[in-house]
């Protein structure tokens, strides 16, 4: 039987998606589903855990069922997830004992201010390269454990598992007989020491958290397990695993120093390759791990900006004032740049550079003729400003990126990706596969069962698809972005 097929399954934020490739990396069929998203509270943002399993159950079986490809095909699994989104689980059942509390949930601001107050963030700082903030898994771990009767008596007694979204699904394909995750998905839990690569037991104590929840890391391509034939029809290796933002640098061949990415989907995340050894930031950036590979690890600079294509959906599904997100490109072009009308979509807080969990969303500068075209145009812009925010950091840590790589939903907007490069001063470059995230997974998984020999041989697989030159002004650039600046001033006003 013919093994020379990778399925790629890329768990996101709003939607699941299974992706098939061939032996060099290129799609065969792919499913996508978007699952409901569960606002309980302010500020809260939950995912059914069930609805996360069917919508990959769904997605696997269509991408199949729209194929030749048969389970029995595929090398290899590969896996890629929304970050830091928490589940804790009972090792007997596999059932959740709560909602997964996902990477936008805000609830434990105030336990993070009270951890700051104490004189930890040094520390956690240090250990992990992560910022003190509701965004990452440890105060929501701590949150079920304290706040849903008798979680943290099972979790002391070693009845239940702890796992990001990936070694959710791992142990849901495997049976229960892999309880793992990669690196890079250890790396955003703020309990992972990124120098020693271990679990830290000063980290678990300050965020009370038993060491028995925690599952095995291993390199981002690696034996994760072999899939339960009752789950998919198959015995099927699972051999790569990346968080959503690592694996789109993987997917976008950025394995030297210097080079850089950014992510628009959900929210937008730059990572710049740092190499082998750890930048600590100076500017509010994280240092996380970029990927590790046979025990080596590559270490990058990221800028993770909370609401991009969520802001999409917000115009298309509360305010109702455009039906698809795709026809904010016409909307954009036909109203041309604005200038008086910002849009700071910072519905879950601001991250970086900021880390403001307490500020919200607001539209500024109406006037009488502002309508429709000028808030679908401006919250356009206010991702790429987002952007420009984060550039500015990593250009003050001392990068000098003169390329800008990009992937994601949103980067399908000409308009959008035009003004991206106006505002940033520097080359956008997209892909011919814009898709990096899944694709990042598929490699992965490709180099752990022997599909690709190496990164020199991903690196190949690059195509350039379209180059956005910066045509803007300076004065006219730095006008525009001082309007954003004073904006950002103004939702952070207490």
């Amino acid at each position: 039987m013919d093994k020379s097929f990778i399925l790629a399954i890329d768990q996101g934020t709003s939607s699941s998606r299974a992706v098939i490739f061939d032996g060099q990396g290129h799609p065969v069929t792919s499913a996508q589903q978007e699952f409901p998203q569960e606002f309980p509270q302010p500020g809260w943002v939950e995912h059914d855990p069930e609805a996360i399993w069917q919508s990959v159950l769904a997605v696997i079986r269509g991408a199949f069922r729209q194929s030749d490809v048969s389970a029995s095909m595929i090398a290899g699994i590969g896996i890629t997830n929304q970050r830091e989104t928490t589940l804790l689980w009972d090792r007997a059942t596999g059932d959740c004992v709560y909602n997964a509390i996902v990477w936008q949930d805000r609830r434990t601001a105030e336990n993070c201010r009270a951890l700051r107050a104490s004189g930890v963030e040094n520390a956690v700082i240090e250990k992990t390269g992560l910022r003190l903030d509701p965004y990452f898994s440890a105060t929501k771990v701590a949150w079920i454990l304290d706040n849903v009767p008798g979680v943290r008596s099972l979790a002391e007694k070693g009845r239940l598992a702890f796992g990001t979204v990936d070694c959710f699904l791992l142990w849901r394909l495997t049976g229960g007989r892999s309880h793992a995750t990669d690196a890079t998905n250890a790396s955003r839990t703020m309990l992972f020491n990124i120098h020693t690569q271990r679990w830290d037991a000063e980290l678990l104590r300050i965020f009370n958290i038993p060491e028995t929840l925690l599952p095995e890391v291993k390199d981002c391509a690696a034996d994760f397990g072999i899939t339960d034939k009752k789950v998919i029809g198959a015995q099927i290796p699972v051999c790569g695993i990346a968080g959503d933002q690592q694996a789109a640098l993987i997917g976008q061949a950025g394995f030297a120093p210097g080079m850089i990415k950014s992510t628009y989907g959900t929210g937008c995340f730059v990572i710049a390759n740092s190499g082998g050894s750890p930048v600590a930031s100076k500017n509010k950036l994280l240092t996380t791990i970029a990927y590790r590979l046979d025990g080596e690890v590559t270490y990058g600079n990221e800028g993770s900006i909370f609401v991009a294509g969520s802001a999409i959906q917000w115009l298309r599904d509360q305010l109702q004032i455009v039906e698809n997100a795709a026809d904010t490109e016409s909307v954009a072009r036909a109203t041309g740049v604005v200038r008086h009308v910002h849009v700071v979509p910072a519905f879950a807080g601001l991250g970086a550079p900021y880390w403001d969990p307490d500020a919200r969303g607001a539209i500024f500068g109406l006037s009488r003729d502002s309508g429709r075209n000028e808030i679908i145009t401006a919250t356009l812009q206010s991702v790429a400003y987002q952007t420009r925010d984060l550039l500015r950091a990593i250009r003050d840590d001392g990068m000098a990126p003169g390329i800008l790589r990009v992937d994601g939903g949103m980067v399908a907007n000409d308009w959008f990706l035009q003004f991206l490069a106006d505002i940033l001063d520097i080359r956008v470059e997209r892909p011919l596969n814009v898709e990096s995230t899944v694709l990042g997974a598929a490699y992965l998984a490709g180099l752990a069962c022997g599909l690709f020999e190496s990164l020199d041989s991903v690196a190949t697989n690059w195509q350039l698809e379209r180059a956005f030159e910066p045509a803007m002004t300076e004065e006219n650039r730095e006008s525009l972005y001082a309007g954003w600046l004073d904006a950002v001033a103004r939702v952070r006003v207490h």
